[in-house]
């Protein structure tokens, strides 16, 4: 079976029609996994026995297959009566998968601040929740905007797992086409070719933020 130009045209507007969705749900859950990710990486910062605690759920977030996390959100839960439709069930397993990874990136660029940082934020009289967000995550940022842009990346990627719970993205559309035309060649390029796009532009995006921040810390 050749590649045939004309049908891919022809079912361009159905495949890109899904864009906005596979568009929201990374977006959503990159805010959900830098925020969840830093809250367990402050958490782990928290003491000892919470130290030991964040340890553990970051590890196993970290061992556990992402499909598995969106199956067991999507058909176990409402087992136990907590039934959540697709978009949230779809957002809520990136974000925490994903939190795990990210949470490690803020560790890596907490422990690159100099502890003087701290000290002088308490000599300040700063309270411990405004020492982290005004003093110690800005400066976290300038150090981990290349690696957070790669995890950001891997979210957008990983959205073609939701088609699975018939959440209505890119892939979830290419397949709908393939399975009643019987052509899987072009839709798959198409979605491919979109999300090569998406994934580039991603990663300018990253890199003029960390221009941006490395310019701003030589001022």
């Amino acid at each position: 079976m050749t590649f045939d130009f004309a049908f891919a045209l022809s079912v361009l507007p159905t495949i890109l029609a899904a864009v906005g969705t596979t568009i929201w749900v990374a977006i959503a859950s990159c805010l959900g996994a830098a925020l969840l990710g830093f809250v367990l990486e402050i958490l782990r910062r928290s003491g000892r026995l919470l130290g030991y605690a964040m340890r553990f759920v970051i590890d196993f977030i970290r061992s556990t297959p992402v499909l598995v996390q969106i199956y067991f959100l999507y058909f176990v839960l409402p087992f136990y009566g907590v039934t959540l439709p697709a978009y949230a069930v779809g957002v809520l397993a990136l974000s925490v998968y994903y939190s795990g990874y990210l949470a490690e990136v803020f560790k890596a660029g907490i422990d690159t601040i100099s502890a003087g940082q701290f000290e002088a934020a308490t000599a300040l009289g700063l309270k411990h929740f405004d020492t982290i967000i005004f003093v110690i995550a800005p400066q976290m940022l300038r150090n981990i905007a290349a690696p957070m842009g790669n995890y950001f990346v891997s979210i957008l990627k990983a959205t073609p797992y939701l088609a699975v719970i018939a959440v209505p993205e890119m892939l979830g559309a290419a397949m709908e086409v393939s399975s009643d035309t019987f052509r899987y060649a072009e839709p798959m390029l198409i979605v491919g070719v979109v999300f090569l796009i998406l994934a580039v532009s991603i990663a300018q995006l990253v890199r003029q933020l960390e221009n941006k921040l490395l310019s701003s810390e030589k001022r």
